[in-house]
């Protein structure tokens, strides 16, 4: 098993840096190297950085690093300074001279990762970088950042949307009927809403959406909870839970004496967040949607 999985990440590594020009002779159509570009890259993007913490922080051998530094002092690219709170400590940044030189390089790279990025749909596109995003964590041994929960902002409901539609489609087939429903639920929310009585939730890490959930009025005294979703990558993380509890208290809070919700009986993880919240299904019935043979439920939770 491990050893299948070195050699995918060596395929993978293969493919990336081909993808990026690595192996090409200078990097970004310039006469540096990978490891002279990310120098510059930090000595730009940093106010004052010490030889050693560069040296640690790229991995480089401090030798290795002298020499790069020093063909950048012969070019007039790097300025040193004493550290403000330690005299022995010196401190490397670029010149202005070092920061046009290194200008265009930044240029290309941006223009470099759009043009690899600009070709995929928004939804794939999303994809990679999620996928980046987690190789870049796991293999850093980070803790993920914690997924917080926030009002709806412009773009959000097109998100919800759309995720709604891929998700459903890919995971039990159903057809674009659906996402025309959620369409229409969404625009309802937005063209009706009454904050005091209304909320969307949507939850988020480091800015990438993980999931939603709707809380509407159906009449006075009952509310109707909608469209949880919950991406694939926060499953498990008891995010959902955390959605229908807020919902709930959210009701509560409101005034509300009971919320029902419509689920179809195949959504075996929503049935059950359902049930461990308190949710009672109390009504069925057989029909046919989004292109497939279903059981809609009616639940309902008494506050």
């Amino acid at each position: 098993m491990l050893a299948r999985q070195v050699e995918a990440a060596r395929r993978f590594n293969r493919f990336y840096t081909q993808r990026i020009g690595v192996l090409e002779e200078g990097l970004l159509d310039s006469p540096f190297s990978l490891t002279e570009v990310r120098v510059m890259y930090e000595l730009a993007h940093r106010r004052g950085i010490g030889a050693a913490e560069l040296a640690r922080q790229l991995g480089l051998d401090k030798g290795y690093l002298s020499r790069i530094l020093k063909r950048f002092r012969a070019k007039s690219w790097l300025a040193r300074s004493v550290a403000r709170d330690d005299a022995r400590r010196h401190l490397l940044a670029l010149t202005a001279a070092g920061q046009r030189a290194f200008a265009p390089l930044e240029r290309r790279s941006r223009q470099q990762v759009r043009t690899m990025l600009s070709p995929l749909a928004p939804s794939r596109r999303q994809r990679v970088l999620d996928a980046m995003r987690a190789i870049e964590r796991d293999l850093d041994g980070r803790d993920p950042a914690p997924i917080v929960l926030r009002g709806h902002r412009p773009g959000d409901i097109g998100w919800v949307v759309q995720r709604h539609g891929e998700l459903y489609a890919r995971e039990y087939e159903w057809n674009e009927e659906f996402e025309a429903l959620v369409a229409d639920i969404a625009a309802k929310f937005i063209r009706d809403l009454d904050p005091d009585r209304e909320r969307c939730w949507i939850a988020e890490r480091e800015g990438v959406r993980l999931g939603c959930i709707f809380l509407v009025a159906q009449d006075k005294t009952t509310a109707k909870l909608r469209l949880l979703l919950v991406e694939p990558e926060a499953r498990g993380s008891g995010l959902g839970k955390r959605l229908i509890e807020e919902c709930i208290a959210f009701a509560r809070a409101a005034g509300y004496r009971r919320i029902v919700l419509w689920t179809q009986s195949n959504l075996d993880a929503a049935r059950h967040l359902y049930t461990k919240a308190g949710f009672r299904k109390t009504a069925e019935e057989n029909h046919r949607s989004f292109g497939k043979d279903l059981v809609a439920e009616t639940w309902t939770l008494k506050l």
